[in-house]
């Protein structure tokens, strides 16, 4: 049930991130250089989702990292607070609307998920001292 609820959450969120590329498709040239001051909200999200899918993918990297660390009983704590965690991020930076659509909101997207990269390389730093607190690897 878990990776269910992961795989329906990664799916959501790379329909929306795809979606938004392919109308963005014919400004990637543009965008890539012009972030600072987009033009319209279509290069302004290309902006925001060129940085998330940046902070997402630190997020991988940082969770397998401190995965490789664990034992198998931590690495089942450290997803549940994973799971929980995506919820939460879910929740906060996005909703559905059956008569709209499917709406995230890219800047709160990065900032929990930078937020979250912190908290797990702080796990990485503490396993790496030799003091990896299980009592953490849940939130």
């Amino acid at each position: 049930m878990t990776s269910t609820i992961i795989k329906h959450s990664i799916c959501k969120t790379s329909l929306a991130l795809v979606t938004s590329a392919v109308f963005m498709f014919p400004m990637f040239t543009w965008s890539a250089e012009n972030c600072d001051n987009p033009v319209n909200d279509f290069d302004g999200l290309y902006c925001l989702t060129k940085v998330y899918l940046q902070a997402d993918k630190e997020l991988n990297n940082s969770y397998n990292q401190l995965s490789k660390k664990l034992n198998s009983k931590q690495r089942a704590t450290l997803k549940r607070g994973q799971l929980a965690w995506l919820r939460e991020r879910n929740d906060r930076c996005s909703y559905h609307d059956d008569e709209n659509g499917f709406f995230v909101n890219m800047g709160c997207a990065t900032r929990v998920t930078t937020h979250r990269v912190n908290f797990l390389n702080e796990r990485v730093r503490e396993c790496n001292a030799g003091s990896c607190r299980d009592s953490r690897l849940g939130e």
